[in-house]
């Protein structure tokens, strides 16, 4: 997610790190899911396409990461923000009842629901 999401969500009282800010554009995901895992930070992403992939999603559900994956990619980053931020209840919710790795999705109008959980 952009800075002006992250902009949005630190409105919300939400503590919000880039991925750039700590990690190099192009970094595996191999490679910083863990990190994020042991962090226990929550990833907000557009790569709905995550849990198709079996490295990648073995590196998320190995790591332990709770994500949720935006799947509408043609919004600006404010229509983002807004439709996270109406979200927010529902994320709370999946937060609280889900304390294993998943990947949910988040859609444009704010519906938000758990594709894969972790075994």
């Amino acid at each position: 997610m952009g800075r002006a999401i992250a902009r949005r969500l630190q409105g919300e009282g939400l503590r919000i790190e880039l991925h750039d800010d700590h990690f190099a554009q192009g970094t595996p995901d191999a490679v910083w899911l863990p990190v994020v895992g042991k962090r226990g930070w929550i990833v907000l992403t557009k790569d709905t396409r995550i849990r198709y992939r079996p490295s990648e999603k073995q590196a998320l559900l190995g790591a332990g990461v709770r994500a949720f994956a935006f799947t509408s990619a043609n919004l600006s980053g404010a229509q983002m923000g807004d439709a996270i931020v109406k979200a927010l209840p529902r994320i709370m919710t999946i937060l609280a009842s889900h304390r294993r790795a998943f990947v949910a999705r988040i859609t444009a109008t704010s519906d938000v629901a758990v594709l894969l959980v972790e075994k």
